[in-house]
């Protein structure tokens, strides 16, 4: 029973170190999955979030229509937006 213990708390730590966010871009705006997923793909920015579409955006693994909402907004609040979706 104590090796079970002692294991699970290695775990849960190795856990927590592969999967926490270095930076605090967007804390509190969007959840950490979709922090995760910016991370993974280097943006650091709402700059280079810019360089974006909305679609490209969902299609990053951790981002949902409400995280990219609440980005739209927290992007719109500083005068920035996605990059415009090609027409034809």
């Amino acid at each position: 029973m104590i090796n079970l213990i002692i294991m699970a708390k290695n775990i849960k730590h190795t856990c927590n170190d592969h999967h926490s966010v270095s930076n605090d871009f967007l804390q509190g705006i969007v959840g950490m999955p979709a922090r995760r997923a910016l991370q993974k793909e280097k943006l650091d920015s709402l700059e280079k979030l810019s360089d974006y579409t909305e679609k490209e955006i969902l299609q990053f693994h951790g981002f949902g229509k409400n995280s990219v909402e609440k980005l739209k907004i927290y992007m719109k609040h500083h005068d920035i937006s996605f990059k415009p979706e090609a027409i034809g």
